[in-house]
């Protein structure tokens, strides 16, 4: 079984309660179907500009995170019909993924649910 750490954008805490990334990764669908399965190993709110997202990561691998998932809404947005890439919550989210996993060597991964048409989630 996978652990599976989240980094959040601040910009959605207050809106989102990750229900249907939760949903999605307890069923490995969306962002976590290439693990055959996995449990969450923590949740962290990563605070603008991002300065302490290596060290939430690190946490994250101390509690047991084998991967590092940000949520779709980080680097895409939510349209009338579906989800598009671009203009999500966190401009810098290739910086903060690189950090992370340079500060870990663990997989950082762009998207958990609501995954854009088409697009297969990334990871560093």
């Amino acid at each position: 079984m996978t652990k599976i750490g989240i980094i959040r954008c601040e910009k959605n805490e207050h809106a989102c309660p990750l229900t249907n990334c939760f949903k999605c990764l307890t069923g490995t669908k969306q962002g976590f179907a290439g693990y055959e399965d996995c449990e969450l190993a923590g949740v962290f709110t990563c605070r603008c500009p991002g300065d302490n997202v290596a060290e939430l990561a690190r946490i994250l691998k101390a509690k047991g995170a084998e991967a590092i998932h940000f949520p779709t809404c980080t680097f895409a947005h939510k349209r009338k019909d579906g989800w598009e890439l671009g203009d999500g919550f966190c401009p810098d989210m290739q910086r903060l993924m690189e950090q992370a996993g340079q500060s870990t060597g663990l997989p950082c991964v762009k998207g958990t649910a609501h995954l854009p048409e088409g697009y297969t989630p990334e990871a560093l």
